[in-house]
């Protein structure tokens, strides 16, 4: 297999000043001067920090990889010094073949030109000839909705149609290597969907893609391989189920995702844990099984609860409501109950989800829990491979072929396979 991108040991070091807040006018600067007439002609202090150390990657041909990380991690540091906007401080890093990167909306576009003279100038850029690029024109147009502004400069376009545009460039100028950072996490939810059917397409192609995004179930559909950046080292390089899996699941024991759990004292009652009933060596809070599943939910009683209710829900990571119920009349004795939710499946797509319980008595709330950690779900894929054609449930399905041997006889032959993805 073809490797088009190679590199080894790449690391890129900053300077981050620790000098005291400039002087903002004459005045300022004198009564420092009277002040501390020395600290004028010290130098200025600085110190070192590496944004990206020891980086080794190779990228083959026709492979989509994915860079998955925290904020600040180094992911767009790499992909900068793979597309020579940065110098590397140590390594080296080699590409073969026509690379477009889209790091920043409009990355590249003169803002003096229009929306025509800055995809005819990108596609020169990339080494394509003006008879190719015309043939490409009418569908980058069309595919930015973007008509009636072509001929405007770019300077003059609105947010949107920036990101329509140079999303449309990217990706049908047909470079040989397309880089793009967090592009599919802008713009509407309508353009959102298009761009990610664009990539899919370009994938399909047979084009080599290195993308960043924090949007996982993307990363899910899109990509072959993915390498998870931690403080600007390589910490996971494998098969996009198994680094996505790990990465949810050392974000979910981080902490709360972020959801702050406001809570009374509980004085009568308090939900203390959960976990799912899972077999010996298994993660309390991870479903890689589609079901039959047992959710628990521990509670502490401090006094008797005669009419109780009892309420539930589960959230995905937007925080909508993907099931809930209420159950009612409950009646606990003081001690510990463990609260008990059996489904015969849970066919969720992968990703982070939360549970939210309740307990009530007579119409006053006794507590209300944002169950922590979050619920990851690493399950198998049974849907659509194009990430548009997704939704929540991620059902397994039989699927039958059946022929008639000949009009007006019962005799068919049948063809069934084991649930797949569709």
């Amino acid at each position: 297999m073809t490797t088009v991108i190679h590199a080894e040991g790449l690391g890129k070091k900053y300077r981050r000043s620790l000098s005291a807040r400039r002087s903002d006018t004459l005045r300022d600067a004198f009564t420092n001067f009277v002040r501390s007439p020395l600290a004028a002609f010290r130098p200025p202090q600085h110190e070192t920090f590496w944004a990206l150390r020891d980086v080794s990657l190779e990228v083959h041909e026709g492979e989509v990889l994915g860079l998955i990380g925290r904020n600040g991690a180094g992911k767009t540091t790499l992909l900068k010094i793979l597309s020579r906007i940065t110098r590397p401080t140590t390594g080296w890093a080699e590409i073969r073949g026509r690379v477009r990167s889209l790091l920043e909306v409009g990355t590249g576009f003169h803002g003096e030109l229009s929306g025509r003279e800055n995809a005819y100038l990108s596609g020169s850029i990339l080494g394509m000839s003006k008879r190719e690029i015309d043939r490409k024109f009418d569908e980058i147009v069309a595919f930015a909705e973007i008509d009636k502004f072509i001929d405007t400069p770019v300077k003059h376009y609105s947010s949107g149609m920036y990101v329509r545009l140079a999303f449309a460039v990217a990706a049908h100028l047909e470079p040989e290597i397309l880089l793009v950072d967090e592009v599919l996490a802008v713009g509407d939810i309508n353009f959102q969907k298009k761009c990610l059917g664009k990539m899919g397409d370009v994938a399909r192609a047979g084009r080599t893609v290195v993308l960043v995004s924090h949007q996982l179930n993307q990363i899910r559909r899109l990509c072959h391989r993915v390498v998870w950046i931690d403080a600007g080292s390589v910490r996971h390089d494998g098969p996009t189920h198994e680094v996505v899996s790990a990465y949810e699941s050392a974000m979910a024991s981080d902490g709360t995702s972020g959801r702050v759990s406001l809570r009374g004292p509980g004085t009568k009652a308090h939900f203390i844990r959960w976990e799912l009933g899972v077999s010996p060596g298994r993660e309390l809070h991870t479903l890689d099984i589609l079901g039959p599943i047992t959710v628990k939910f521990i509670l502490e009683v401090q006094q008797p609860i005669r009419k109780g209710h009892h309420g539930i829900v589960l959230h995905n990571q937007d925080r909508q409501v993907i099931w809930g119920s209420a159950i009612e009349p409950l009646e606990l004795e003081a001690g510990q109950h463990e609260l008990s939710h059996t489904f015969p499946m849970l066919p969720l797509r992968p990703g982070m989800y939360s549970w939210l319980v309740s307990l009530w008595e007579d119409g006053e709330e006794l507590d209300e829990w944002d169950c922590t950690p979050d619920m990851l779900v690493g399950t198998e894929v049974h849907q659509h491979p194009r990430d548009e054609w997704n939704g929540i449930l991620n059902m397994p399905a039989r699927f039958e072929v059946r022929k008639d041997e000949c009009f007006g006889h019962d005799h068919a032959s049948a063809h069934s396979t084991s649930p797949q993805e569709h």
